[in-house]
């Protein structure tokens, strides 16, 4: 995710078809945490270049409630992964 913080490292990995890749291996992987990784990073690489100024997404102030609401998400999709993985260790 690094890589896609500034606006050369995301033109950088578009241009050697990172895309293409993370497409694939969405495709195919199982692991929860990395399906996700993989969805988050293509969201940066087919998104719209932020406007002027927001470049390099590191620096981009982040309003409390959206920080917030972010976070949450995180810990409900954390918190998800962690059942499937319990579900999936019952089975066996």
């Amino acid at each position: 995710e690094q890589l896609t913080a500034t606006k050369a490292g995301r033109v950088h990995l578009r241009s050697r078809g990172s895309y293409l890749v993370l497409r694939e291996l969405h495709a195919w992987e199982k692991d929860p945490e990395v399906l996700s990784a993989c969805h988050k990073l293509i969201q940066v690489l087919i998104g719209d270049e932020p406007e002027a100024g927001m470049e390099n997404l590191l620096e981009v102030t982040i309003p409390e409630e959206l920080e917030r609401r972010l976070r949450d998400m995180d810990r409900e999709e954390e918190e998800q992964w962690r059942k499937e993985r319990e579900k999936e260790a019952e089975a066996s």
